[in-house]
């Protein structure tokens, strides 16, 4: 027989490492201390560094790209400025030159009024070709022309001279108005002040008076009311002495007796009281209540003393009782006590024979690491 080689199936390794690395990552997954306690998503945070990191890129590009357009609008507009300032430039320079050829004060109307004779010995024109009516100037005219100006020059310093005395003059008798009226307003503010002072101290006195007089009516009002009050007092004592003394009060029978007539009942209009047969009838009825409240106080006096001898005898029970009792609590409680220090002693006996005899082989710590070295 001839021996076939088959093909080895690779399938079956290929499955086994597959099993190996994904066991390899859930040990390393399962294993991880901070992973597995904190509960980090590596991955969400990782994806979510690179969007930040991503984020501020694309903002730091925003603002270069930013930057660069301002400081283009910022060429363009000193470049416009610079432009503008060229062309305000150019205009004045045209405007100046402009005056200085075509508007020449020696060629104004009035060239011999602002430049002297200037404008008119600037006139280019031969003096042989002017006319008569072009003279402006003859010789012999106007020869006291100096001294009327030195004579123009003093009247105008009088002048000066007279307005300013005029003006220091009328300056003065401002300050001499202006002081007077203060002086006068000055009186009048003391005239006022001395007769609002007079009509205070005519008003204090005044006022004084008033009072003194008012106190004097209170007095005299407070007096006369002290006096009525007194007087009221006095008859109301008299009014009531006279009611407590009169038979009206009293209710004698003397005063029934003296308006009874023979075989007529008393006036019950002028006597109130009772007899003397009703009023002995009451007292001993009284003498007799006081002798039955007395007879009962005693029987109760005795009931009392009998309860309380009673009471002192439960009492005295009670405590012998409770003095019992006590005795058989602190017997049991002692009693305990020994049995606890009974149960004591037997459990640190059976804790010592587990210490040093049952337990004495302590776990190593190739014992501990035994464990926990799978995934499964």
């Amino acid at each position: 027989m001839y021996k076939i080689q088959f093909p080895v199936d690779q399938s079956i390794e290929t499955a086994v490492e597959r099993r190996q690395a994904a066991e390899a990552a859930r040990k390393a997954r399962i294993f991880n201390t901070r992973q597995r306690v904190m509960g980090l998503d590596l991955d969400a945070l990782h994806k979510q560094t690179l969007e930040k990191k991503h984020s501020k890129e694309m903002e730091q590009e925003r603002d270069k790209d930013f930057d660069k357009l301002r400081l283009k609008h910022d060429q363009v507009l000193l470049q416009r400025d610079t432009e503008e300032r060229k062309v305000r430039e150019a205009l004045h320079t045209g405007l100046t030159q402009y005056w200085d050829i075509q508007q020449r004060v020696e060629d104004s109307r009035d060239a011999d009024l602002k430049c002297g004779l200037r404008g008119v010995f600037g006139i280019t024109i031969p003096e042989a070709e002017l006319g008569p009516s072009s003279m402006q100037i003859f010789q012999g005219e106007d020869i006291g022309a100096a001294q009327r100006k030195r004579e123009q020059m003093k009247k105008t310093a009088r002048d000066l001279l007279a307005q300013r005395v005029q003006q220091e003059r009328s300056c003065f008798e401002d300050k001499h108005r202006k002081m007077l009226a203060e002086k006068e307003l000055l009186q009048q503010d003391h005239s006022w002040r001395q007769l609002h002072s007079a009509e205070e101290k005519g008003r204090k006195a005044a006022r004084i008076a008033l009072d003194h007089y008012n106190q004097a009516l209170a007095t005299e009002q407070a007096e006369r009311l002290q006096e009525s009050r007194r007087r009221e007092e006095r008859e109301n004592l008299a009014e009531k002495w006279h009611t407590l003394t009169s038979s009206m009060m009293t209710e004698g029978w003397e005063a029934a007796v003296s308006q009874l007539q023979k075989g007529k009942p008393a006036a019950t209009n002028m006597w109130k009281g009772m007899s003397p047969e009703q009023l002995s009838a009451i007292y001993r009825e009284r003498g007799a209540q006081c002798m039955e409240r007395q007879r009962w106080r005693d029987t109760e006096k005795n009931r009392e003393a009998a309860w309380n001898s009673q009471l002192l005898k439960v009492s005295s029970d009670a405590w012998q009782e409770e003095k019992r009792t006590a005795e058989l609590r602190r017997a049991k409680r002692i009693q305990a006590d020994q049995f606890n220090k009974q149960l004591s002693k037997e459990q640190q006996a059976h804790q010592q024979h587990l210490d040093k005899e049952l337990y004495a082989n302590k776990p190593t710590q190739e014992y501990f690491c035994q464990f926990n070295t799978t995934s499964r």
